[in-house]
This record gives C-alpha cells, sequence and structure tokens, in this order.
C-alpha cells in the first residue's frame, strides 16, 4: 500500500558510500528529503543527483538534509559520489527492502532487469512523519522539487 502524507516514515539503517550504517533516526529534529533512484551511472539519476548537489543551499536554508537511495552496492555508489562530488549521503538498499517499505520498487525495469528503486521523493518531518510523498512510474520523469521545496517551507516556523 503506498505511503502517504501524514504516515509514519518507515525507519532503515543503510551502508552509506563510506561502509557506515546510516539510520532515519540520525536526523531525527530534522527535515529529510528522501530521494530513491533506479540506478547510478545513468543520465536521468545524474542529472536528478546534481541538481540536487548543486541547490544544496536552498535545501539547507530549509533545514533539510537530502538523502538518496538506490539498489546499487555501496562501491558503485561510492565511485559515482566521488566522479560528481555529491554532497550528501547515498545509501544502499542492495537487498531492496527500504524500497519495498516505501513501495518505490519496479517489477521490471529497462532490459529485463528486476527489483530496481522507483525514482521517488519524500519529505520527512523531524518527528518522522510523511509531508510530502510522490513515486513515480516513469523513470524518465523528475520528482517535482519545486513541491518538494514547497512542503519543507511550509514545515517551517
Amino acid at each position: 500500500m503506498p505511503l502517504k502524507i501524514g504516515d509514519t516514515a518507515p525507519a532503515f539503517t543503510l551502508r552509506n558510500t563510506e561502509k557506515e550504517l546510516v539510520s532515519l533516526k540520525d536526523f531525527k529534529g530534522k527535515n529529510v528529503v528522501l530521494l530513491f533512484f533506479p540506478m547510478a551511472f545513468t543520465g536521468v539519476c545524474t542529472k536528478e543527483l546534481c541538481d540536487m548537489r548543486d541547490s544544496i543551499g536552498d535545501y539547507e536554508k530549509l533545514d533539510a538534509q537530502i538523502i538518496a537511495i538506490s539498489v546499487d552496492s555501496v562501491f558503485t555508489l561510492s565511485k559515482w559520489k566521488e566522479e560528481q562530488g555529491f554532497n550528501f549521503p547515498l545509501l544502499s538498499d542492495f537487498n531492496k527492502t527500504i524500497s519495498k517499505k516505501y513501495d518505490a520498487l519496479y517489477k521490471e525495469f529497462v532490459f529485463e532487469m528486476k527489483g530496481v528503486s522507483k525514482r521517488s521523493a519524500f519529505v520527512i518531518d523531524g518527528k518522522g512523519i510523511i509531508r510530502y510523498a510522490e513515486v513515480l512510474e516513469n523513470a524518465g520523469e523528475l520528482p517535482n522539487f519545486e513541491a518538494v521545496r514547497s512542503a519543507l517551507a511550509s514545515l517551517q516556523n
């Protein structure tokens, strides 16, 4: 069942590109922009995450931490992060458990690949409540980042 605004965000603990464990609870009290993306080193994913990298100041002003998750290995994500200079955590959901919890997993992706994260955006407030949720069926589309920033702005005191 898809997650919706007002739901408690499913907890997670995944490894980052430095092989350290990162949990949603680590960001308690801070807004989180949680992005799921299909695959590192692909065109649309690179554009999406480079746009986030380049506009990170806008998100910091909205007291938001960006976190991006894919089913790529920590090794793949580490190389991609290094090449692109991403300034936010990339987490590996290699076992596909968190993508499933967020209902963000393609049954079948391109070239008969199964179990790839759907391009998705969630805004989670400092109490762990979902304030924006968008899961895209078409991996060629980008989330509505204007709506993401608007949701974050509405959380400002």
